[in-house]
């Protein structure tokens, strides 16, 4: 799918199918935003840019130089984007054509970050005066959900931190569960924040006449950095629950454990006196005493409180 956009009066605004050609509309566009494009949509493209629109699979390569480069074409950045799940996150490449006088987007994938910017420029909150600054923003976009993100995933974890410490009758296993999923998003989206930084960096060699952008560029660049820190607190808060969690889970494996070990211990006298008497012996003088049956029950009684009562006296139960 294509969709169009025009820089009016310093705001970037969508253009709507107002029936043109789609040759027509590409000329016009200031930015061509090709979602999951089919081969006739392809083929439209590459006439404009007359290149090879560069496969799924090209975009998804993680070498530096396949990622950021220059051609004839213009100027090639495929940034690294969250995808959000219900289950977890996916990350998806996206790539960037710059040219002198229009922007060119290409993903396989519908995401959160574009549909925003959508909805921003459709009630003209979306500011941009020229092509360049048109990436420059959606960069910047991404970062501040990238950090909106990171917000969420800090509620989440206090959510668990209070499950894990707090509360006594939790489910360990299932805030095991989410803490792998919250580590998953975290990592996620620090390898998405690296990428970014990745490409401001190539961005801000290769856009060294746009001084306006390339501080902008910076103060991107800083945020990403305060987003890093805040990442690596996450990860480590992440492993703190964690371990206690797999700590508290040993606890009560082990008290389970304690349990069945001093019962054994206190049925094994019991036990060793009924066997005792189990036996089939001819000349077992016992066998004649009046009170033997109520003696060896009580004798088997004592034997069991005795060794409880020292455990309980110990401390141990």
């Amino acid at each position: 799918m294509l969709r169009f956009f025009r820089i009016a009066d310093g705001l970037i605004k969508e253009m709507g199918n107002s029936g043109e050609a789609p040759a027509t509309r590409l000329k016009q566009a200031d930015w061509i935003d090709a979602c999951e494009p089919d081969e006739s949509e392809r083929q439209i493209l590459q006439g404009l840019l007359k290149t090879d629109i560069p496969e799924f699979e090209d975009v998804e390569e993680i070498e530096a130089s396949a990622r950021c480069f220059v051609d004839q074409a213009g100027i090639h950045v495929h940034s690294l984007f969250l995808n959000l799940a219900e289950a977890r996150h996916n990350t998806v490449s996206v790539a960037f054509i710059l040219q002198k006088n229009r922007l060119i987007t290409i993903r396989e994938s519908e995401l959160a970050d574009f549909r925003l910017l959508r909805m921003r420029a459709r009630r003209g909150h979306v500011e941009a005066r020229s092509v360049a600054e048109m990436l420059v923003t959606l960069l910047e976009q991404k970062v501040e959900n990238h950090a909106d993100g990171l917000e969420d995933l800090h509620r989440q974890l206090e959510e668990v931190s209070h499950l894990v410490l707090e509360d006594e009758e939790a489910e360990l296993d299932e805030a095991i569960n989410r803490l792998a999923r919250l580590e998953d998003s975290n990592g996620k989206t620090r390898l998405c924040l690296m990428d970014t930084q990745r490409n401001i960096s190539f961005l801000l060699r290769h856009l060294s006449k746009e001084n306006e952008l390339r501080e902008t560029l910076r103060e991107i660049n800083r945020d990403i950095e305060t987003l890093m820190s805040h990442t690596t607190f996450l990860f480590d808060k992440i492993n703190f629950l964690m371990d206690s969690t797999q700590g508290f889970i040993n606890i009560e494996q082990n008290q389970i454990i304690k349990t069945f070990s001093i019962a054994a211990v206190v049925f094994l006298p019991p036990t060793l006196i009924a066997s005792i008497y189990g036996m089939n012996f001819e000349h077992m003088p016992e066998l004649e005493w009046l009170l033997g049956y109520p003696g060896a029950i009580a004798l088997m009684v004592s034997a069991g409180f005795a060794p409880y009562w020292y455990f309980k006296r110990k401390g141990w139960l």
